[in-house]
């Protein structure tokens, strides 16, 4: 079995809504393992990315632990959580937050240089990584507001891979892109794992959630169900019918 590079403990999130308490997480006890494609799916509500944000530390929990390997980290400092994050974790999110003044090229090295301050390294592979996933070097040069949604998309996940992160998590990366740039960007990450990178996705899409080994399935902040399907294999029926079947049986 693989390592157990996330866990909880009695994980709890609560938010105040006024004057009413709302638990969005409830004393969840999970294991994600390096090296697997996670997907977290069930309906809007569930607390699916309030897990998310706890896992990765963008968030901090009400009650319990979140360990990354030995460490504990949902109890370090902000400064301490900001690094921990700019070392092992990497984002893509529905909106993709790249700064507008920048080219795409400098965003993805602006977010490499943090980690590195190898220029001429973190230049070939920002450039390698942008071929990768089909951006042409005139793409590079333009500004975000220049380029399509899942042209910014792709040059987004360039910026969550440049570090290498051990972990990359993504939240409804495909939700507002068509088709064809859905699965582009869903090519990457899967390209991405099977290159050795843990992936948590968080995911209303079955096209998407096939893409993962093992899905998660939350209903009111607790997980009901877990369908390990196996490493992805472009058309095989079997692996769309067995999750098919567990998403029924969810009630999805």
């Amino acid at each position: 079995m693989s390592n157990v590079i996330l866990s909880t403990n009695k994980l709890c999130k609560t938010f105040s809504n006024g004057g009413m308490q709302q638990h969005v997480l409830k004393n969840l006890d999970i294991e994600i393992y390096e090296g697997d494609f996670t997907v977290i799916m069930g309906s809007s509500g569930a607390g699916k990315s309030t897990l998310l944000y706890a896992l990765s530390g963008m968030d901090k929990p009400t009650l319990g632990s979140v360990r990354f390997f030995d460490e504990e980290i949902a109890k370090q400092s902000n400064d301490m959580l900001a690094v921990f994050r700019r070392k092992n974790c990497g984002f893509v999110f529905q909106q993709m937050f790249l700064l507008d003044n920048m080219s795409i090229l400098d965003n993805i090295l602006a977010s490499g240089l943090l980690v590195s301050k190898d220029r001429k390294s973190i230049t070939a592979r920002a450039k390698d990584l942008l071929t990768q996933v089909g951006l042409t070097e005139v793409i590079w040069r333009k500004f975000p507001s220049q380029l399509s949604g899942g042209e910014v998309q792709r040059a987004a996940i360039v910026r969550a891979l440049i570090n290498q992160p051990k972990v990359v998590f993504a939240d409804e990366p495909t939700g507002s892109l068509n088709s064809a740039a859905g699965k582009a960007v869903l090519d990457v990450l899967t390209e991405a794992n099977n290159n050795g990178q843990s992936m948590i996705m968080v995911t209303h899409d079955l096209k998407s959630a096939r893409r993962g080994n093992r899905i998660l399935y939350m209903r009111d902040g607790v997980i009901h169900g877990v369908c390990d399907l196996g490493k992805y294999v472009s058309g095989d029926k079997e692996r769309h019918d067995k999750l098919q079947a567990f998403l029924a049986e969810m009630g999805w």
